[in-house]
């Protein structure tokens, strides 16, 4: 490369080897998303052979989930300090141990330890990166590649759920999870495609800045040695500012904490962690809402095979869609409108009766699912860009591990009150209506406001001349002002003695 192009890092490429990474995603977020909800297929036995309430049983899928989100930042900085690949590596085998490990549980408490934490955060490692690197390869067709990657989730559970239901019936719950354990080691597999992007132009950055901080260390214990006076201790001080200083750039470097003042970003994140109070819940409860009612287990696994069929096809689709020339420059309304779609499904979930109607409900939630999902992290990346877009993955995660975590448990609390699930399906439709609408008029305000900016930075860059002759007259004025303020003196002082004596003093 020419010396002016040597230290950048190479574009997007757009294709090629990007599409091995597709694939690759396409296995390990498929697995950190829908592993979770395929685990509801055990829940009912494993409730009833640890004698616990829909509440704790519940916990499990939540703090796998919460542990998911919640470990965002660790995994972006690990992205961020090794990369994608070998993170990824590692969590497979993370999941791996903890599945294995929860097959030879004998309390719940265990199982929240073994499944929740430690299968949760592998997914985590997995989850992250996979969102991570296809912005690394992909621009212009960013849209599509998230859209396929993000396609992993129901291909995953259309699998996992009849799967699962098949495991139990002949190997029981304890056997079943030895199986997945074996199964997950796959996202080891799909993590040696991340090929790195850049790796030899991120090395040779890296050893400049070592290079430069090396020898700014010398320099200034070497200055400090030299002194014998008093001043040694303001030296000491400024020492130790300048390493604060330093620490805090180094933890800026891998989490970008300026993103708290980026209007967009803070829309973003709160209608996301009001919208997964109500995310997961319905997905959870949806295969033991069909037993309570009377519906066979193969029949019941089913509906999340309906699901997952439809959320297959509307994730490509809908990665089309909003790379639109008519959608795409105003992706965040879709997705608000996705949002809210989905809480509409569950409010009217209630109203179904019988098999027929809660196959129908599980079409249209896959529909709204897949849709969400298909632009969860797209739209993030289209406020903050991708250069900054590692940073907020990981402080949106950390954000939302608290609704998530919450979520499943308070609609299994309801359940355990009043008796009847319908009530978990009205709280978790609402709360993702309320979402959709926040973010539907935030979104209306923040275009507003950009409009405003980007016309006003406009302005100022066609008529450059008319703000420099006004701030040079300005400048002008006051350089008189000063120059004659002596000659003025005595006009001043006249002025001051009449209006002394119109005043009477």
């Amino acid at each position: 490369p020419t010396p002016a192009n040597a230290g950048r890092a190479p574009g997007p490429p757009d294709g090629g080897w990007g599409w091995a990474v597709v694939f690759g995603a396409f296995v390990s977020i498929g697995f950190a998303y829908a592993f979770p909800k395929g685990l509801a297929i055990f829940f009912k036995e494993i409730q009833d052979f640890f004698g616990t309430s829909y509440s704790e049983i519940a916990w499990v899928s939540s703090i796998m989930l919460a542990t998911t989100y919640g470990a965002g930042p660790i995994s972006s900085i690990l992205v961020n300090r090794y990369g994608s690949r070998p993170v990824v590596m590692f969590g497979g085998l993370l999941c791996g141990i903890g599945m294995v490990s929860a097959a030879f549980c004998t309390s719940i408490l265990q199982l929240y330890i073994c499944v929740g934490f430690i299968t949760g955060f592998g997914l985590a490692l997995n989850l992250q990166p996979s969102v991570i690197i296809i912005g690394k390869y992909f621009l212009k067709r960013r849209p599509i590649a998230n859209g396929l990657a993000m396609a992993g989730s129901p291909v995953m559970l259309c699998t996992l759920a009849p799967l699962n239901q098949f495991l139990f019936d002949n190997f029981g719950w304890r056997g079943s999870f030895l199986i997945l354990g074996a199964i997950l080691l796959h996202c080891c597999v799909a993590g040696a495609l991340f090929r790195p992007i850049g790796a030899a132009t991120a090395s040779v950055k890296t050893q400049v800045t070592e290079k430069g901080t090396d020898a700014l260390k010398e320099e200034v214990i070497g200055d400090a040695m030299e002194m014998s006076t008093p001043t040694d201790v303001p030296m000491k001080d400024e020492m130790e500012e300048e390493g604060e200083k330093e620490c805090c750039e180094k933890i800026n470097q891998y989490l970008d904490f300026s993103l708290f003042k980026h209007r967009g970003f803070l829309i973003y994140l709160i209608g996301n962690v009001l919208m997964f109070l109500g995310f997961f819940a319905p997905i959870v409860f949806l295969a033991p809402y069909a037993k309570h009612i009377g519906i066979d287990e193969y029949s019941a696994a089913f509906l999340l095979s309906i699901l997952a069929i439809v959320d297959m096809i509307a994730r490509p689709t809908t990665g089309i869609i909003a790379n639109s020339k008519w959608v795409r420059p105003r992706i965040q309304y879709f997705f608000s409108f996705a949002i809210a779609f989905n809480g509409t499904c569950h409010l009217l979930c209630p109203l179904a009766s019988g098999y027929t109607g809660l196959a129908v409900y599980s079409a249209f939630f896959g529909l709204a699912f897949g849709m969400v999902c298909a632009m969860l992290f797209e739209t993030l990346m289209d406020l903050v860009g991708a250069a900054r877009f590692t940073s907020a993955v990981g402080l949106v995660t950390i954000a939302e591990c608290c609704t998530i975590l919450l979520g499943p448990p308070i609609g299994g609390t309801l359940i355990d009150t009043f008796g009847d699930y319908k009530y978990m399906f009205i709280k978790c439709g609402a709360v993702m209506v309320l979402a959709g609408t926040f973010l539907f008029i935030m979104n209306y305000y923040n275009y507003h406001m950009l409009a405003k900016e980007e016309k006003e930075r406009k302005t100022k860059e066609e008529h450059p001349t008319s703000v420099r002759t006004e701030n040079e007259g300005r400048n002008n004025w006051n350089m008189e002002t000063a120059q004659n303020g002596p000659e003025l003196e005595p006009l001043r002082e006249e002025q001051e003695g009449l209006k002394k004596e119109v005043n009477g003093t």
